[in-house]
């Protein structure tokens, strides 16, 4: 998967499968730890029906934020991802919504950049915001702070992706930074950071940006469920409870590990689609109703 990098549910589920299904005593309570410190029951309390869902093996869905969290800065979220998860078809969606998209950002009236939503009201507004624009009612999320994707792909010692074009890192270019085009090792965090950031030299800009990014959050998902070594799952475990916040519950967590695991065998994405335009020389990409219609339809039958 994705964003900014996502990293998300996937590599909590992936973690907390190796953990839970490994018969690891101490590997398990280390992951139950780490649910406990990213656990958020602050911002937003998810209703029961929710937990009912994944105690019950029923379709879900969560929102997926990716955030690049600075020092004195809450940051944007400058992914969005809706993730779905149904066992009873082993599958698995993930729509994302370019964070350039205009729309109301419920809470305060305005009309702006969908990212900025979580800028003005952390993910209590963005949830809100994100369910005005697409008609739904998504009540759980997980936030991941971008700058502990560096930390991830070192702990699961680097990833594989292909790449569908080539270029000069635009952010690490002193630091000899080349991305070849067809398969590439991103061996270092600090080079994936760079992989999943580009999109000025990209003809596809945020949507080929926002490509990339899901393709290394499925890399890091991938290769943390065949690590074997404890010592790597502390580094993982490290990164994830530095990084990420979530109001799923350890036994939530811990349920989705146990019943929705199959749910990575068929993976779909789709890029929410709009027009370009400028708006008091600001971009925005402009959705219309019915491609709002298109999304909703997409999550309620995948819920199905």
């Amino acid at each position: 998967m994705k964003k900014k990098i996502f990293i998300t549910l996937g590599i909590l589920i992936a973690i907390i499968v190796i953990g839970g299904g490994g018969a690891a005593y101490y590997v398990y309570h280390s992951v139950q730890k780490a649910a406990d410190k990213m656990y958020d029951n602050k911002s937003v309390t998810p209703s029961k029906e929710s937990s009912q869902k994944i105690k019950t093996q029923k379709p879900i869905s969560i929102l997926l934020l990716g955030v690049d969290e600075r020092k004195n800065d809450v940051g944007r979220s400058d992914t969005i991802i809706i993730l779905t998860l149904n066992p009873q078809k082993k599958a698995m969606q993930m729509i994302s919504i370019p964070r350039d998209t205009r729309t109301e950002i419920v809470g305060r009236g305005t009309m702006d950049k969908i990212n900025a939503a979580y800028a003005y009201g952390g993910p209590k507004m963005a949830l809100a915001t994100v369910n005005q624009f697409a008609n739904l009612n998504l009540d759980q999320y997980i936030r991941i702070n971008m700058e502990g994707l560096a930390d991830l792909v070192d702990a699961v010692g680097g990833v594989t992706v292909y790449n569908k074009i080539s270029w000069h890192d635009e952010g690490y270019y002193k630091k000899g930074y080349y991305y070849k085009k067809g398969y590439i090792t991103l061996d270092t965090g600090k080079k994936a950071l760079g992989y999943v950031r580009m999109r000025h030299l990209d003809p596809q800009g945020d949507f080929g940006r926002n490509q990339r990014q899901r393709d290394v959050i499925m890399a890091v998902i991938n290769k943390a469920a065949t690590i074997k070594s404890f010592s790597r799952y502390q580094e993982i475990l490290a990164a994830i409870q530095n990084n990420i916040k979530t109001n799923l519950t350890f036994n939530d967590m811990k349920n989705i590990a146990m019943n929705y695991r199959d749910c990575r065998q068929n993976s779909k994405d789709y890029e929410v689609k709009g027009t370009n335009a400028t708006i008091n020389g600001i971009y925005y990409l402009n959705v219309d109703q019915a491609e709002r219609q298109n999304v909703h339809n997409m999550v309620t039958n995948m819920e199905k």
